[in-house]
């Protein structure tokens, strides 16, 4: 088919288009900004185009986003802020200000990273926007008030420096396409994983529109090599109609397929807004669409159920369970941590012995065997990860 009949296809096409259909557009969109964030040493210039759609319509590339008038989220590490802590010690999660939802709600505390950009929506509510579109790499942190069930909702972007060619300068090759990917932990032990809905809405680079499938399950993949497109300034690329109201919670994402987890060395996340919290982190995973790399404007949901408990002005506290029986002393935490230790201190200070754990896993118990002398004792329980006070207990111990 020469380029003038697939143009007629795609035009006479649209007007019946539904919304697991793509609309294509070849080539380069006309520049609206070559960078929308500059002055900041290190960063890629985050270009912003657009297409002529059907029916009067604009199409943003590589995405309609709320930075230039959105809410930022709070900077976690941020080096174009020069807020760039190497613990979360340095983190002052307490001066930070918190959205409310819901007045007798949970405050809940989350972390994400996003590859590159991304906003958040609790309950379609906007709480925050990336204050970095594209690199150096940072991460963000967001407060709110909610009651629980509620409706997590995050636009992700992987951004690009050819608007509409999903390519970026690598090395010398200006047509790069670069990948994707997000990651989020939340006081409430919410954390990103496949129960997570995900899915794609604009595509690019593109070999050939019939390199698009639909699957069954309603994925949006693309069959083509990952790294090797060639096309250069005449690759297609893919856009999909977004429902405005996508983000709230009465949204349908039923047929949304799941989204994909991907390890932290995949995604290639070698930078400090991830390497200075690794023990934050944990062994949560990042996730996408079934592509990293094509894949660009990514929106996922995710609903959040159980009860609420009031708890006024909650930092990331996470919530810890210690279990004793004779000698043994059983550690349940909500949240992961690393170089952990126990000490055990008689009420009147001394120290009755301290009981390092490596790594402390979400949801996973670790047992401590004591080699206190056998007796009764008053004592207080002091948890601590990398030197930084987690929990305390007082409590009776007798064996």
């Amino acid at each position: 088919m020469n380029m003038f009949l697939l143009l007629i296809t795609l035009l006479s096409s649209f007007s019946i288009l539904h919304a697991d259909e793509p609309y294509f557009t070849r080539g380069k969109a006309n520049i609206l900004s070559y960078d929308i964030s500059p002055g900041c040493q290190g960063s890629r210039p985050a270009a912003l185009g657009s297409f002529s759609g059907l029916n009067g319509t604009t199409i943003i590339v590589p995405s309609d986003t709320k930075f230039s008038n959105g809410k930022p989220f709070h900077d976690f590490y941020n080096q174009c802020a020069s807020i760039t802590p190497t613990s979360m010690a340095q983190v002052k999660i307490d001066e930070m200000s918190i959205t409310t939802i819901d007045p007798d709600g949970e405050v809940i505390t989350g972390y994400i990273l996003c590859d590159n950009y991304c906003e958040l929506y609790i309950n379609g509510q906007l709480i925050g926007t990336d204050p970095v579109p594209f690199t150096p790499f940072n991460s963000v942190i967001a407060r709110f008030r909610v009651k629980k069930p509620y409706t997590i909702a995050i636009q992700a972007v992987d951004w690009e420096e050819l608007p509409g060619l999903g390519a970026e300068n690598n090395n010398g090759n200006p047509y790069h396409a670069g990948d994707g990917g997000m990651i989020a932990v939340f006081s409430d032990g919410t954390v990103t994983d496949t129960s997570w809905k995900a899915q794609v809405y604009y595509i690019s680079p593109v070999s050939s529109p019939d390199s698009v499938q639909i699957k069954s399950d309603n994925t949006r993949y693309t069959n083509q090599s990952l790294r090797n497109i060639s096309c250069g300034d005449s690759c297609y690329a893919a856009h999909f109609p977004i429902a405005t109201n996508w983000m709230i919670p009465e949204y349908d994402d039923s047929n949304w397929p799941k989204a994909i987890e991907y390890a932290p060395t995949t995604v290639g996340v070698n930078f400090p807004a991830w390497t200075n919290f690794s023990s934050l982190w944990g062994k949560n995973q990042f996730i996408w669409t079934s592509n990293l790399v094509v894949d660009n404007l990514v929106l996922l949901r995710k609903q959040v159920y159980g009860t609420t408990n009031t708890i006024d002005d909650m930092t990331e506290i996470p919530s810890f369970d210690i279990q004793l029986q004779d000698h043994n002393i059983t550690i349940a935490s909500s949240t992961s941590h690393s170089d952990v230790n126990l000490h055990v201190y008689s009420i009147l200070g001394e120290n009755l012995g301290s009981y390092p754990i490596a790594r402390l896993e979400r949801n996973i118990p670790a047992e401590i065997t004591m080699n206190t002398p056998k007796g009764n004792y008053l004592v207080l329980m002091m948890l601590e990860s990398q030197g930084i006070p987690l929990f305390f207990k007082q409590c009776i111990m007798s064996y």
